[in-house]
């Protein structure tokens, strides 16, 4: 968004000394100027704020269609740092041994205390963030997504513009035979925020709660999977501003075009179950 120079720099600063091959960069201007970047470093400058997968997926096209020109892609917030020098190198070993493998979650860490919340680890058993394991969705600040994923089942939901845009991806990409793994040695630095901080994140999470289901879930857990978030929101006390802005949120997911509906197949469900996540929570 343009308002972060001196951490955006310190970020690509961090991507510059990453071992092995260099590493291409391209950055997305959503909708605002971009502050001046080191040599070599590709620009693109939107008109207007496209959301976070609407800016997310001009990224990727900078490297050709479904970012063709190249093997992985990585995704990082513009206020996030890598915290060590060997996170290209084990993205590139963790592609080439595994050929299962389409996506890579992060762990997120605060700089100062090293800390990272149980929200930023993208599994139910969230207790222990030092502990790799395959999961069913990923981080969409830290990541690195094979290109060939892309191609097979497309890009990021523009029209979510904000909140589970990761998992309309996840899902999608777990129904084509794909593979995610958490990876607690792939460090990005992150400042510790809420959420909630965003003035749309109530009526986006809801909204986009009931796009992601009826986008991509069969018809039967629908219902289900929409009834059991609904309890969880609930059974957390918001506030009630927020509590009328997710209810509305929650309106507008049922009665506006959340795009193409492609089900996953049952199977797809069963390895969600055997993951750990089953598709309903």
């Amino acid at each position: 968004m343009g308002n972060r120079p001196e951490e955006l720099r310190a970020l690509l600063d961090s991507v510059a000394k990453q071992d092995g091959d260099h590493v291409e960069v391209v950055v997305v201007g959503n909708g605002a100027p971009v502050p001046d970047v080191p040599a070599g470093v590709r620009t693109v400058e939107l008109p207007e704020n496209l959301g976070i997968p609407g800016g997310r997926n001009v990224g990727i096209e900078a490297f050709g269609p479904s970012g063709a020109e190249v093997d992985i892609l990585l995704f990082l917030d513009d206020d996030g740092l890598l915290a060590n020098s060997d996170t290209a190198e084990l993205c590139r070993r963790a592609f080439a041994e595994d050929p299962e493998l389409g996506i890579v979650s992060f762990r997120i860490a605060d700089p100062e205390t090293g800390v990272t919340q149980r929200r930023h680890v993208p599994r139910l058993r969230a207790s222990d963030p030092m502990r790799s394991s395959r999961v069913t969705t990923f981080l969409g600040g830290a990541n690195a997504v094979r290109t060939k994923v892309l191609a097979e089942v497309g890009g990021l939901p523009d029209e979510f513009f904000y909140a589970h845009e990761e998992t309309d991806l996840a899902w999608r990409a777990l129904d084509a035979g794909w593979m995610i793994d958490y990876r607690a040695d792939m460090v990005l630095f992150h400042p510790t925020t809420a959420p909630s901080r965003h003035a749309v994140y109530h009526r986006m999470v809801a909204r986009n709660r009931v796009w992601l289901a009826r986008r991509n879930l069969p018809a039967p857990l629908v219902p289900v999977y929409l009834g059991v978030w609904m309890l969880l929101t609930l059974a957390r006390k918001p506030s009630g501003p927020a509590l009328k802005a997710w209810f509305g949120g929650f309106k507008e997911g049922w009665t506006t075009p959340c795009g193409p509906r492609r089900p996953m197949k049952w199977r797809t469900v069963w390895r969600l179950t055997r993951l750990g996540r089953p598709p309903v929570i």
